[in-house]
């Protein structure tokens, strides 16, 4: 049943006329009353695609999705990972490699790379003396089973020794006390050499004395002609030179008689002649017998 109002309204001519009206007319908005009629239109405003911010959104260039396969497939290292795996040894023979393929990259090395430092040198010339020993077999062994052992790294360390021994003379050093330096920890690496019993097999070690009692006596030499030999006086080169040839059984006479000669007359009172003989011993006898620099008597008493 529908409840229904009776409104009057009045005309032109003065008359009421009656119009029925539903209770619920007033209670809906006007807005709600034209939605109807605007639903498509409204619809249409509020679409997504007349939206005029997203339709600059649009506009714009959005950026490709990377798309990743899920197909995997092996594939060689990158340089510096592969550089990361190496060790020294393993980077220097690869360089050393490199090197030889291509001569003007050797020589761009050699270029370019620091001049090694005496503590360098001789921790290289350790890890080679290392090898020697590890080499010699464990027990009692015979003489020439123990040199066939022992004779691959043994002549590795001796070439090393040669080769970072002329890096230290003058004249690629120009620096006699580094010179120096290098000559002592050298010569020590030649005292750990191997006596061997065999005659035939010695020359090794007999060599090695030889070749370095030359450089220092090249060494000497050039040190007493600059600064009137004060790098040899203010070292004690002499006395660590003489403890050098006792050790080696008095095979470093060339070194000897080079120190002999300077330390007797350099910065002496002839102002660089040898000094005439005196009573005293020489200082070449001196330094073969020991007794150099030990206390002389002065005065009458």
């Amino acid at each position: 049943m529908v409840i229904r109002s009776m409104f009057f309204r009045v005309d032109h001519g003065g008359r009421r006329r009656r119009r029925d009206v539903s209770p619920f007319h007033n209670a809906m908005p006007a807005n709600n009353r034209k939605r109807k009629a605007d639903d498509d239109g409204d619809e249409m405003s509020v679409s997504p695609l007349s939206s005029p911010a997203i339709q600059s959104r649009q506009l714009a260039p959005r950026p490709s999705k990377k798309v990743r396969s899920n197909e995997l497939a092996g594939r060689p290292l990158s340089l510096p990972r592969l550089l990361e795996t190496l060790d020294p040894s393993q980077l220097r023979k690869v360089l050393q490699t490199i090197c030889e393929r291509q001569p003007e990259i050797g020589e761009e090395v050699v270029k370019s790379a620091p001049r090694p430092t005496v503590e360098c040198a001789l921790q290289v010339l350790k890890e080679y003396d290392d090898k020697m020993r590890e080499a010699f077999p464990y027990g009692e062994s015979s003489s020439d089973y123990t040199y066939y052992r022992v004779k691959q790294p043994l002549v590795a360390l001796i070439d090393a020794l040669t080769d970072f021994t002329t890096q230290y003379l003058p004249p690629n050093e120009t620096q006699p006390a580094l010179s120096l330096q290098f000559l002592d920890g050298a010569t020590k690496f030649i005292h750990g050499l191997p006596e061997w019993e065999s005659h035939s097999y010695r020359h090794h070690k007999t060599n090695a004395y030889d070749e370095i009692s030359k450089a220092w006596a090249l060494v000497i030499n050039e040190a007493s002609k600059r600064g009137a030999g004060f790098v040899l006086h203010s070292g004690g080169w002499d006395q660590i030179l003489h403890k050098h040839n006792q050790q080696s059984g008095g095979r470093l006479g060339a070194a000897m008689s080079a120190m002999a000669v300077n330390v007797g007359w350099v910065g002496g009172p002839n102002n660089g002649a040898p000094s005439a003989p005196t009573n005293q011993s020489s200082i070449l006898d001196q330094l073969m017998s020991g007794n150099y620099g030990a206390p002389v008597r002065v005065g009458p008493w």
